[in-house]
């Protein structure tokens, strides 16, 4: 069983990237909603998913683990036990869980939350069964006491404010490697909310709503932009050295 978590996981890694598409098709698909009222899930959505980006963000600020993996498959240099890696192993996916959520209770569709959380739980599953089995092929021992110190999922709280203050926040690296892609989950969530609000006619309702999740977008398009920038610079700077 174990084997065959670890071969889905390496095939789900190599094909992680489609998520977001199958998310599209599944947000198009008609459904019955569960909030009569589009403007409070895509707020309470909205909310969720601001825990996942800034898990996310604080991951990659505190302490970066290079992520992509090598040739598409999983891959990792050094084992990255600082940051918020001290409280929980996986603090990236974490963030993706509440974001996966956010745009769930955002979207204010039946057919995503029905299918679309329970297959990116498991695709998270099985990846990180993947990722596991080569860091203790990789790492041995060292991999074994992380895990016996560090819980896999539920973050520990305990001296996470500590962790965060004594560690220098690296906001370039944030934009460069967060927000080198053109869309993410985030962006996502809002244009989900202001799509149901456009849908039911009450854009003029909510115009709070509505100017926060524009603002989103646009920021999310200047982040775009300056990790473009930054990500050109570094380049420049290798191909000098």
């Amino acid at each position: 069983m174990a084997a065959r978590l670890v071969e889905l996981g390496a095939f789900a890694f190599k094909y992680r990237g489609y998520m977001l598409p199958i998310a599209v098709i599944l947000l198009l698909i008609p459904s019955p909603h569960f909030s009569a009222d589009p403007a409070v899930a895509g707020f309470i959505g909205f909310l969720v998913a601001v825990v996942g980006q800034a898990a996310r963000i604080m991951t990659i600020g505190l302490a970066y683990i290079i992520r992509g993996g090598k040739d598409h498959k999983v891959y990792a240099e050094t084992l990255v036990t600082s940051g918020l890696y001290s409280h929980v192993r996986n603090p990236m996916y974490v963030g993706n869980f509440f974001l996966v959520i956010g745009l769930a209770i955002a979207s204010n569709s039946w057919v995503f939350a029905l299918i679309g959380v329970p297959l990116s739980l498991g695709m998270h599953k099985v990846i990180v069964a993947a990722e596991e089995n080569f860091l203790r092929n990789k790492f041995g021992a060292q991999f074994d006491e992380f895990c016996a110190t560090v819980p896999r999922w539920v973050p520990r709280l305990a001296g996470l404010g500590r962790t965060v203050s004594g560690m220098q926040f690296e906001w370039r690296r944030v934009v460069a490697k967060e927000y080198a892609a053109t869309f993410d989950w985030f962006s996502a969530v809002a244009v989900v909310v202001l799509l149901n609000l456009w849908r039911a006619d009450v854009l003029d309702d909510h115009e709070g709503l509505t100017a926060l999740m524009a603002v989103v977008i646009g920021v999310r398009i200047a982040l775009w932009f300056a990790a473009r920038q930054l990500n050109k610079a570094s380049a420049a700077a290798a191909a000098k050295a």
